[in-house]
C-alpha cells in the first residue's frame, strides 16, 4: 500500500507531466500538503442513480487514501448539513452537494493563473476544507493569506485541519462576498465559489493593478473563469480563461426557493436555433447571459427555461416535420432573448469563453464577445 507522501509525489508527477504544475514553488506545495488532513470522509456518486445518490467513503476504509489522491472533486457535505460520517453502514443518500474539496489540478492551476508572487497579500473567498488554503499558506506564508468561509461548521473543521497540518493563515467566518470585514489592501483575490456578478467590496479591497480570479455562474449553472485586473477603486477589466471551470455558487447568490414547476400553455412558434446548442458549455453560458433570471432544465431538443420572478416560461421540442418548436408564456419572452444571443455568438464564430471579456464598475457589469464594442450582456447586479 502506498503512503501519503508517495501518493502526493505521484500526483505531482502526473500534474507536472500534463502541464498543470509549471511552477516549481507550486509543485513543492503539492508534494508537501497532505490532502487527507483536510478531506476526511467523503461521498462518491452512485453511477446512473436518478435522483443522484451518494455513497459514503470513510476515513481509513480500503481505497480511501487512494481516492484522496485521485485528481477529482470530493463531495464532503450534502444539503448544508449531512457529512459522510453521519450515514449508517453502507446506506446511500440523496442530496445536493454544498461543500467539497475541489480536484487538485484545478486548485493548483488557479493559484498559478492568479499570478501570485512572493510577498503578495492574498484574500481567499471560500475556505472549504482548507486544502486550497494550505497550498496558498505553504507558498506565501500564513501571514500573507486571509481566507473567509461562509459556513461556520465547515470553517471550524478547516481551521482544525490547518492547525494540525502546521499552517496558520488568518481565518474568518463570514460572508466572503462582503470581503474582509476588517478591510484591507490585497494584491490578489481568489474565489473558490462562483458568483452571479463580481461583488463591489472586492474591487475596493484589491489594490489598483491587483488581480481577481473568480468563476462567474448563474441560476442555470453555466460557468466561466475570469481573471480581472483592478484599474481603480470599484473598477476592473478582464478576460475569461481557457478551459472548463465550475464551482458551487456562493449561497447568497444561489437561486431563491421555488415551487414545483408546472408547464403551462402558451404561444407556439418555430425555433430559430437548435435547442441542443444551449446544452453545450459555451452555448449554455451565452443563454444564461441572455436570461440571467431564468433557470434552465431539460436536455437536447427539449429545453425548459423558467423565470420564477415573473412566471415566464419557454419550452422547446422537436417539430412534427423537422426543426424545432418553442412554446412561450409570461411577460418575458425568454426564448426570444436566448435566440438573439445565440445567433450573435454564432455569427462571431461560436468562440469559447476565452474570447469573452468583462468590465466592472459601479455603473454596471458587462460581458462581451471579442472587444468592448462587441456583442455583450449586462450581469444581474
Amino acid at each position: 500500500m502506498s503512503t501519503s507522501a508517495q501518493l502526493r509525489a505521484a500526483l505531482a508527477n502526473v500534474l507536472a507531466e500534463d502541464g498543470t504544475l509549471a511552477d516549481p514553488a507550486w509543485r513543492d506545495a503539492a508534494e508537501a500538503v497532505p490532502r487527507e488532513a483536510f478531506v476526511g470522509s467523503y461521498f462518491t456518486q452512485v453511477p446512473g442513480s436518478v435522483p443522484t445518490r451518494y455513497r459514503p467513503v470513510r476515513r481509513g476504509e480500503d481505497g480511501w487514501l487512494e481516492g484522496i489522491y485521485t485528481d477529482r472533486t470530493l463531495i464532503t457535505q450534502l444539503d448544508g448539513r449531512t457529512r459522510a460520517d453521519d450515514i449508517d453502514g453502507d446506506s446511500t443518500v440523496v442530496g445536493s452537494a454544498t461543500s467539497s474539496s475541489t480536484l487538485p489540478s484545478l486548485v493548483l492551476r488557479m493559484w498559478q493563473q492568479l499570478e501570485v508572487e512572493a510577498g503578495h497579500r492574498v484574500l481567499e473567498v471560500g475556505t472549504g476544507t482548507g486544502y486550497s488554503t494550505a497550498l496558498g499558506a505553504h507558498r506565501l506564508g500564513g501571514d500573507r493569506l486571509t481566507s473567509i468561509e461562509y459556513d461556520p461548521v465547515v470553517g471550524r473543521a478547516a481551521a482544525s485541519a490547518l492547525a494540525a497540518a502546521g499552517y496558520a493563515p488568518r481565518l474568518v467566518i463570514g460572508d466572503g462576498l462582503r470581503g474582509d470585514p476588517d478591510g484591507g489592501a490585497y494584491d490578489r483575490l481568489i474565489a473558490t465559489c462562483s458568483v452571479r456578478y463580481v461583488p463591489m467590496a472586492w474591487l475596493h479591497q484589491v489594490k489598483p493593478g491587483g488581480k481577481i480570479l473568480v468563476t462567474l455562474s448563474g441560476w442555470s449553472y453555466a460557468s466561466g473563469l475570469a481573471l480581472l485586473t483592478v484599474t481603480g477603486p470599484g473598477t476592473a477589466i478582464g478576460r475569461f480563461l481557457p478551459g472548463y471551470t465550475s464551482f458551487m455558487i456562493a449561497r447568497p447568490h444561489d437561486r431563491p426557493p421555488r415551487p414545483t414547476l408546472a408547464l403551462l400553455p402558451g404561444e407556439e412558434r418555430p425555433s430559430l436555433i437548435d435547442p441542443a446548442v444551449v446544452g453545450t458549455w459555451t452555448g449554455g453560458w451565452v443563454a444564461q447571459l441572455a436570461v440571467p433570471q431564468a433557470e434552465r432544465m431539460g436536455a437536447g431538443a427539449e429545453q425548459v427555461l423558467w423565470d420564477v420572478s415573473t412566471g415566464s416560461q419557454a419550452r422547446t421540442s422537436p417539430g412534427p416535420e423537422g426543426g424545432w418548436t418553442v412554446v412561450q408564456r409570461g411577460p418575458v419572452r425568454l426564448w426570444d432573448r436566448v435566440e438573439t444571443a445565440i445567433r450573435l455568438w454564432q455569427a462571431a464564430g461560436e468562440p469559447h469563453q476565452e474570447d469573452f471579456g468583462i468590465a466592472v464598475s459601479a455603473a454596471g457589469q458587462r460581458v462581451w464577445i471579442g472587444g468592448e464594442d462587441g456583442p455583450g450582456w449586462d450581469l444581474p447586479v
